[in-house]
């Protein structure tokens, strides 16, 4: 028998026997294939390669347009079959094979083989390549072993021991088409109407005014099972905006259909106008089991002054978070304490320190860090919205005789600095995955390695250790228990001045699409619409005789439990 043969028969293999595909439960039986979502985006991207470009925005285009090894379940979270239909893992847990499904194609017709998984991975780990949030996670594994074309072998590399989430590692990565790319410089491809994997592809980009995607109806999943009533869009149009008030402004003249809302001024004060008192427009507030990310003002502890702790405390002590929240934000919002707040409940609760406003405290700090008639330093700004803020906070410094320069920069030019580390202070604000990967944001490896997500400079040994521990750690219990060490070690180093968070996901949007009855998955946010609303065209209608004949639509409860609304489903 062949040596691939004989190692195939040995692996362990998934899902089980009996295992079938079903349809995905938030996607709804009524979804429609048709029409155009206009949403909102942040300012331009550096890129849409969302490798080299990190932020949530070119994921979420990538996710259109690229598919991965596996799938994961919008209601549990578990792996399931996407571009490989069966997958398999050694008993010693150091070698992963996948096969891919032989109905897999690219936009232009051709198969997707072995040979595009193991490009893609030498690409993303190539030192040329600038994926610096990639690499941590991919270069545990030996380069793939294309085993046949529709066969590829993953191999832990001997030093970098077993961590839990091996199979997430190295089946979660988007796979490219290596014969669209080959032979092109990976930090500078263009993306615009290149094939494609996905559902969707880039069909035309206005620079700096919208990127528009197009359905080109051969995505080679469209029809299964599991993705039936999912994308169901002919178009999707993301227009930029300098800020979210023009982008609010744009929603109210209907230049884009829906509107997430991270201004809770706009959620409260902006939706009391008759467009929402007549239901032309609907504002819904959708609490489900997302995970919840965290923001703050990130200092870089590479360099003086931020490179003291004292320093850093006395800023925690100089931004009034009680007073921004219940002034600017309607007291909209919770006060975080932790940089994984998830962690902690009524039987857990989070004992790091809360930072209250101080001044008196915060001098005291700074004359102990040795800067008593205080410094200078600038914040480095990517949007106007941050001013109301950056002012009350610019103030209270002033108080302990330090200057902050605001610098502002667009989004592209703030990702640079970014991924060169080069800034005093930012707003920073982090997404959150159901699988945690504290080496991503806090190990001291990352701490010195460009673009990743270790932004402050964050650097212990005890937190290093951790991060190395719990990689071996099969029990999700024993798993928690390590994250809050690790977050009460982070959060006791103030590398980010904590700010706030919301536990719901905000949206405004014209009353013309379906939704399913929780409207987003169980754990998606705004991203979630794309997958799994659809234009709804007896809605469509009804809009626009309502907005001719100044007449009303029908009421819809503002706040949608995700649990409430799939009660009996």
């Amino acid at each position: 028998m062949p040596f691939a043969s004989i190692l195939l028969a040995s692996l362990i293999w998934y899902p089980s026997a009996g295992w079938t595909e079903k349809p995905d439960p938030s996607a709804s039986p009524y979804a429609r294939r048709g029409g155009v979502m206009r949403l909102n985006g942040a300012q331009p991207p550096k890129s849409f390669n969302a490798y080299t470009d990190n932020n949530a925005y070119t994921s979420m285009l990538f996710d259109m347009m690229y598919d991965r090894l596996l799938g994961v379940d919008s209601q549990t979270g578990e792996l399931v079959p996407a571009l490989a239909r069966r997958w398999a893992v050694s008993r010693d847990g150091n070698e992963f094979v996948f096969e891919i499904d032989p109905r897999a194609k690219w936009s232009d017709g051709k198969s997707v083989t072995a040979h595009d998984v193991k490009w893609t991975f030498d690409t993303v780990l190539d030192p040329a390549s600038d994926t610096g949030p990639w690499k941590p996670t991919l270069a545990f594994f030996e380069s793939p072993i294309v085993v046949d074309d529709l066969t590829v072998r993953f191999k832990k590399k001997g030093s970098s021991g077993s961590d839990w989430r091996d199979i997430l590692n190295c089946s979660t990565f988007w796979i490219l088409p290596r014969h669209a790319f080959e032979g092109k410089d990976f930090n500078k491809l263009e993306f615009a109407n290149a094939v494609s994997g996905g559902p969707y592809f880039i069909s035309r980009v206005a620079e700096q005014i919208e990127t528009e995607l197009t359905r080109h109806g051969r995505w080679w999943r469209q029809d299964l099972p599991s993705c039936r009533g999912t994308c169901n869009f002919d178009k999707v149009v993301v227009r930029y905006f300098a800020d979210n008030e023009n982008a609010f402004e744009a929603f109210k003249k209907r230049k884009i259909d829906l509107y997430p809302v991270y201004t809770a001024r706009i959620y409260a004060e902006g939706t009391r106008s008759e467009i929402f008192g007549r239901n032309l427009t609907l504002k819904r507030r959708v609490k489900n089991h997302a995970p919840i990310g965290f923001q703050g003002f990130a200092m870089n502890m590479r360099r003086a002054p931020f490179n003291k702790l004292e320093v850093r405390q006395a800023m925690a002590k100089l931004v009034d978070r009680e007073t921004m929240n219940r002034t600017m934000m309607n007291g909209a919002y919770f006060l975080l304490s932790s940089y994984w707040q998830d962690l902690y409940d009524s039987k857990h609760p989070c004992t790091n320190t809360v930072w209250k406003y101080d001044v008196k405290g915060a001098k005291e700090l700074l004359r102990k860090a040795g800067y008593a008639n205080g410094f200078s330093f600038t914040f480095l700004s990517r949007s106007s919205t941050e001013d109301k803020f950056l002012s009350l906070f610019s103030h209270a410094l002033a108080e302990c005789g330090v200057k902050m320069e605001i610098v502002r920069k667009d989004f592209a030019a703030w990702m640079r600095d970014m991924d060169d580390f080069n800034f005093d202070m930012t707003w920073a604000a982090w997404g959150a995955g159901r699988v945690k990967y504290p080496e991503l944001s806090w190990s001291s490896r990352e701490a010195v390695r460009k673009g990743s997500n270790n932004i402050t400079g964050f650097s212990d040994p005890v937190v290093d250790k951790l991060i190395d521990d719990e990689k071996k750690m099969s029990s999700m219990d024993e798993r928690t228990e390590a994250y809050r060490q690790m977050d009460a070690r982070i959060a006791a180093a103030v590398p980010y001045v904590l700010l706030w968070q919301t536990d719901s996901t905000r949206l405004l949007y014209w009353n013309k699409f379906g939704t399913p009855p929780a409207v987003l998955s169980r754990l998606g946010r705004e991203e979630a619409a794309l997958s799994y609303w659809w234009y709804d065209m007896d809605k469509a209608e009804e809009l626009f005789s309502a907005i001719s004949t100044g007449g009303c639509l029908p009421n819809v409860p503002e706040t949608v439990d995700f649990d409430n609304a799939n009660e009996g489903r």
